[in-house]
């Protein structure tokens, strides 16, 4: 069944919807579906991309949206023109869209960034001064990285849930006087498993802190809200969100937003620049618009928010697809010789369709290689910019080296690559390869690699 794809406008506006039948039943299609990509043996066979957690294919509702709007693309803010206007009406009307997508409350603002990285940034140098920060050391860098200083409580995490929520308990406690801010993952990028957010957040606030959540890997996945989780911040990234145009979003709380200084100085963010001598006198916006110096990436985030809106449309049958799939895959993974899972928690409990293992006697690195060039088919290896996390759990699952191979299903995920993969893994174990590999530029590839280049590329 086609979906029609209305004008932007309206698309934003909610006036457009799919039908009760599209909504409970389809599972929402993306780009690249019918993709066949070459193999060294001299055939083609369609691509399996099972590396959704890195980045997610384009829906094929976002491709024609951003088809529909880029006639009327234009500057945003303050153009005379009509399509500047229609482009500002845009903009601006997708910061309701994504505050209704993360159940935020009427007052949080909604930031465009590039992305979680920037998200998490962007909200650190709005901290205001003395805040202690408490987070797990096994975040995603995003999250991990951008918070400095001798008020940063990094803490490992235990084998529980349970006692998750302890440690957060007792690392609040031990911290000085002043702002405080928990940091938490929504689901992991190694592992896929889902945190304790609202118990989590229920021990913030007794202890007057506040909470910022990443849900780059949780929002493609389950709806989220801020008021029943009872989090403060949420930062998410389009190109996980099936909308790979470069926006992504910081949405929470106004005031420390509204307080902290500009991040970045430039036109948009400024209401006044008057010169001072040598110097320049500058008032600086005060709404979201302060932290989105120069022009906006207007596209990017009209696809963000028509992801979003599809996703809001479609979560049951989203749900339905990935469960079915990582059960499957579960099933499978089982029966591979040597296989081995890396989980956060010693019982299992809820999850996205991620999972990370490892195969004795077999390099990550080199698996991944052979499952593309003989069997064409997308899978994550390395440590995935969560290297403690990655090379703790894999010392804990038996493993000696500090790199997995990482699976992740989504909406371009279907049974046959699943299966596909379970075959070629089994296939590998038992005869090895059926090409020679080599180690270039330190990752494995095939050699010699007779695989031709798209001829967009030539």
């Amino acid at each position: 069944m086609t979906i029609a794809h209305p004008s932007p406008a309206a698309t934003l506006n909610g006036a457009a919807r799919c039908s009760v039948l599209e909504r409970t039943a389809l599972v929402p299609s993306v780009a690249g579906a019918e993709l066949s990509v070459p193999l060294v043996t001299g055939t083609s066979i369609g691509y399996a991309n099972l590396d959704h957690a890195a980045s997610a294919p384009c829906l094929q509702r976002v491709r024609t949206a951003v088809d529909e709007f880029l006639p009327w693309y234009a500057s945003v803010h303050r153009g005379a023109g009509f399509a500047s206007q229609v482009s500002t009406k845009i903009y601006e009307r997708t910061r309701g869209v994504l505050r209704r997508f993360v159940g935020a409350r009427s007052s949080d603002a909604v930031v465009f960034t590039r992305n979680t990285t920037d998200s998490f940034n962007l909200l650190a140098k709005c901290l205001p001064r003395e805040t202690s920060v408490v987070l797990f050391d096994t975040e995603h860098h995003a999250a991990l990285l951008p918070w400095r200083g001798p008020r940063v409580h990094r803490i490992e995490p235990p084998r529980t849930r349970l006692a998750a929520v302890s440690a957060v308990d007792s690392a609040l406690a031990a911290c000085a006087q002043g702002p405080r801010l928990v940091v938490l993952t929504g689901a992991s990028n190694v592992t896929g498993e889902l945190l304790p957010v609202a118990e989590i957040a229920a021990v913030a606030r007794k202890h007057g802190a506040r909470i910022a959540l990443d849900a780059a890997q949780l929002a493609p996945h389950r709806p989220i809200s801020l008021r029943e989780l009872d989090v403060d911040y949420v930062a998410l990234s389009g190109h996980k969100l099936y909308a790979p145009f470069g926006a992504g979003a910081l949405i929470g709380r106004a005031d420390w937003l509204r307080a902290g200084q500009p991040y970045l100085a430039g036109g948009g963010a400024t209401k006044v620049v008057q010169r001072q001598g040598n110097e320049f006198g500058v008032v600086w916006n005060s709404g979201p618009e302060r932290h989105e110096a120069g022009s906006p990436n207007t596209v990017g985030v009209y696809a963000l928010g028509v992801a979003c809106e599809t996703l809001a449309e479609n979560w049951d049958a989203v749900r339905e697809h990935e469960d079915a799939l990582l059960r499957r895959l579960q099933r499978g993974l089982a029966s591979v010789p040597g296989f081995a899972e890396l989980c956060l928690f010693d019982a299992d409990v809820d999850r996205v369709g991620t999972l990370s293992f490892v195969i004795d006697g077999f390099e990550p690195g080199w698996l991944a290689a052979v499952l593309s060039a003989e069997y064409g088919i997308g899978v994550r290896d390395g440590a995935f910019c969560a290297h403690i996390a990655t090379r703790r759990l894999i010392r804990e699952a038996g493993g000696e080296g500090q790199q997995a191979v990482r699976v992740s299903l989504g909406l371009g995920s279907t049974e046959e690559h699943v299966d596909r993969l379970l075959l070629a893994l089994r296939q590998i174990v038992a005869r090895g390869a059926r090409w020679d590999y080599a180690k270039l530029d330190g990752r494995w590839a095939p050699t010699p690699d007779p695989r031709p280049l798209p001829e967009f590329l030539d």
